[in-house]
């Protein structure tokens, strides 16, 4: 980013004004670097109508030729029902939904702010949550947003939404730390549960797809002591429980991808251009 657009930058959203001024009469040169300005000072919301044309325009197009998509083999998500999604927007109570490629999306949720603070009607503070539900990978649906999981809590938000829509996973692959957790609700139940270092570490019965690890013996042409021991109780990796139970990270074909996926808020008076940060499309 230039210098003088980085300058403006600093100064937070008393550069507003310059920059809106930049994007509709130059230099030329700056004209690109103000747009991702003003989207790191203000999010779109300060975006004039033809910026915002040319950003949905660019989107829908993006939309038409963005498979096959590759979700991230770390981090931590929901997965639910894909036909269940309007049950969960209701559930979790998102608001303002709007189309948005997998790039986009992941950035949104995992990478830029997805924290808006604000005030609401009475006065108190309140904080607002931007999140990503992806598009439909082989049934499924997964919805990524690290502080909406970290601060509601992924697992109760997993037991909810299994209330209303059967069942849900939460899901953590966290590499820095060597941790692992999975977690299975059905109905409002959880059925299974592993967490590398919870107390307890297991919950729940193993479910039908750990038997073949629990079992394993010497006649295994890939038996290991190692192995043997690491699964004596079941499946302590949340990557083969997730590629069991519902969508296996990293790549997804094509022919396992359906519709788009979408950005979400949790709360109605702070939409999804109120959260700063520019977004690869």
């Amino acid at each position: 980013m230039p210098d003088d657009i980085d300058a403006l930058v600093r100064m937070g959203e008393a550069a507003v004004p310059r920059l809106q001024q930049i994007r509709r009469q130059g230099p030329g040169q700056l004209r690109a670097p103000a747009l991702r300005a003003l989207a790191d000072v203000s999010g779109s919301r300060d975006f004039d109508a033809k910026d915002l044309g040319a950003v949905e325009r660019l989107i829908r197009t993006k939309l038409l030729d963005e498979r096959p998509v590759t979700i991230p083999t770390a981090g931590r998500w929901i997965a639910f029902p894909a036909d269940q999604l309007d049950t969960v927007v209701s559930v979790w109570g998102l608001h303002d939904l709007r189309a948005a490629t997998t790039a986009m999306g992941l950035a949104a949720a995992t990478v830029a702010p997805d924290t808006a603070d604000f005030t609401t009607a009475d006065g108190s503070s309140a904080t607002a949550y931007r999140v990503f539900i992806t598009p439909e990978f082989k049934n499924w649906r997964l919805l990524y947003g690290n502080s909406f999981l970290d601060q509601l809590g992924g697992h109760e938000l997993a037991e909810k939404a299994s209330e209303q829509c059967g069942e849900a996973h939460f899901y953590t692959i966290d590499p820095y730390h060597n941790a692992d957790v999975w977690w299975v609700a059905r109905n409002g139940e959880v059925v299974r549960g592993y967490a590398t270092y919870g107390d307890p570490e297991w919950v729940g019965d193993p479910l039908p797809f750990e038997v073949e690890f629990i079992e394993m013996d010497e006649d295994d042409l890939w038996y290991d002591p190692y192995f043997a021991e690491k699964y004596s109780e079941g499946v302590t990796d949340a990557h083969k429980a997730a590629e069991e139970l519902s969508v296996e990270p990293g790549p997804v074909r094509e022919r396992d991808t359906h519709g788009h996926g979408w950005l979400a808020t949790t709360h109605p008076d702070v939409p999804t251009s109120h959260f700063k940060g520019a977004l690869p499309i």
